[in-house]
């Protein structure tokens, strides 16, 4: 990646923190929309009910949802009378506000969107452990212990974000030879 790309990455990030992103997060169904569009690309409410296996009322509904939130947005000089095409909007840095921040109805739908992601993490545990030895060479992993302060850990937390950004195109803008990698970080006290 070039300087020049790295720095317009950087330039396009946006940091979302609200409660509404964390309520259209919050379900299953809208997370694997935007999966969807975040691994094969755009698509339309009826080409996602396919991949899906929804019907195209509720995708519709959900499509809003993620739309009105700032997760996805329409492309227009792709749509066609009726026809809408999505994408995932790029350079989102999504953050959740501060607990303390939230309303009860708030932290609830943070304990589910966690337990849902837990869910998908542990799958993708397994599938690494699995699968590692036939990969190619396209699974990666580290593990680590470091002794850290706070405010070592949200700089750790913060340059994580920040080489990910680096990184981050879409599917319509990755190399013929690219593929979707999931990658997951998190840090926690060892004692």
């Amino acid at each position: 990646m070039t300087k020049e790309r790295s720095a317009e990455a950087a330039e396009q990030q946006r940091t979302v923190n609200s409660p509404e992103v964390l309520k259209a997060l919050s379900h299953p169904l809208r997370l694997r929309i935007l999966r969807h569009l975040g691994t094969a690309g755009p698509a339309t409410s009826t080409t996602l009910a396919a991949a899906l296996g929804e019907n195209t009322g509720t995708l519709s509904y959900h499509l809003r949802m993620l739309e009105r939130s700032g997760l996805i947005e329409d492309i227009p000089e792709r749509s066609t009378g009726r026809e809408r095409w999505w994408r995932g909007v790029r350079g989102l840095d999504i953050r959740r506000p501060p607990q303390d921040e939230l309303t009860e109805a708030e932290r609830v739908l943070s304990a589910e969107l966690d337990r849902m992601r837990m869910e998908e993490d542990v799958e993708l545990a397994r599938q690494f452990t699995a699968g590692q030895a036939e990969s190619e060479g396209w699974m990666r992993g580290s593990r680590s212990l470091v002794h850290l302060t706070k405010d070592e850990l949200d700089a750790f937390h913060d340059d994580y974000l920040t080489l990910l950004a680096r990184y981050a195109r879409g599917p319509e803008d990755a190399p013929d030879d690219a593929r979707p990698v999931l990658l997951r970080w998190f840090g926690l006290p060892a004692d």
